[in-house]
């Protein structure tokens, strides 16, 4: 069984599906379900976290599609949680994510917050490259960092995160942080596409939905994809799994995208990085 979504070519030579399934929030005890349905939708991306308290019901879902599909065709991504930062304690968070998720190898691996005032996640990113090195995970990167904490990363360690997943939604557009990325050679991520919700209700995407017969969902998402960003939508009823993934047959003209960029407010849904540790 094998993919058809379009993937995206990621910096060390690997490539990562554009819009994924995300689990932020999903009940331990309905994620493998639920992570089931999405991968019969056709999601191939799965995005778990230690934090979420999920990653074994991930892990049941991925080992099950496995059962009759290829692991190349199955992307999964974890992250390391903010009482973990520091070397040792990175690697043996990692262990510890594996023996849940019951898989050999990670896709990606992600520093889930850079936590400055801890001032660790350099030493924690040594833990990363330890981990790629030896094979246990594909590919590193980061989540929630800031142009201070990626150029400090480049600077000390001069390997280059392949992705950062940020909050991004057209009320929040962070076009700096993107521009630094694309210099740089570091995919951009959306964590919270919809912006938890809240812009879908706004007018402007409401009135561009009507006018090409889409849900706002689906124009808010086109809108990641025509800028490059990839995405990560969480949703919890097999409809919504899969109209979130119906984005591909429609593209939004250069008027809808202007309309929308002009919504950036610079408004977060989530926690700024400086207050997060």
């Amino acid at each position: 069984m094998s993919t058809s979504l379009p993937r995206a070519a990621l910096a060390d030579g690997t490539s990562i599906d554009v819009v994924g399934y995300g689990v932020y929030k999903v009940p331990p005890e309905d994620t493998a379900g639920l992570c089931s349905m999405a991968l019969s939708a056709g999601y191939r991306l799965l995005d778990t976290a230690s934090l979420y308290g999920n990653e074994a019901g991930v892990g049941t879902a991925a080992r099950a599609f496995l059962d009759t599909g290829d692991r190349r065709d199955l992307f999964i991504t974890s992250k390391v949680w903010n009482d973990d930062h520091g070397f040792d304690a990175t690697l043996r968070a990692f262990d510890a994510t594996m023996g849940l998720l019951g898989l050999d190898q990670l896709d990606l691996y992600l520093i889930h917050w850079p936590c400055p005032s801890r001032d660790l996640y350099v030493e924690t990113w040594r833990a990363l490259e330890r981990l790629r090195s030896e094979g246990r995970v594909r590919s590193i990167g980061v989540s929630n960092f800031q142009r201070v904490h990626l150029e400090r990363l480049l600077a000390e360690t001069g390997v280059v995160p392949v992705l950062n997943q940020i909050e991004l939604h057209p009320y929040l557009q962070q076009r700096d942080l993107r521009s630094f990325h694309a210099l740089h050679g570091i995919a951009t991520q959306a964590w919270s596409p919809l912006g938890r919700g809240h812009v879908l209700e706004d007018p402007v995407i409401g009135r561009i939905a009507d006018e090409l017969g889409r849900t706002p969902a689906q124009v808010i998402l086109r809108w990641h994809l025509q800028h490059g960003i990839l995405t990560i939508p969480k949703a919890s009823s097999r409809e919504r799994i899969s109209s979130n993934l119906d984005i591909f047959g429609f593209a939004l003209d250069d008027a809808h995208v202007a309309a929308l960029d002009a919504l950036d407010r610079d408004q977060r849904f989530g926690s700024h990085p400086d207050r997060v540790g």
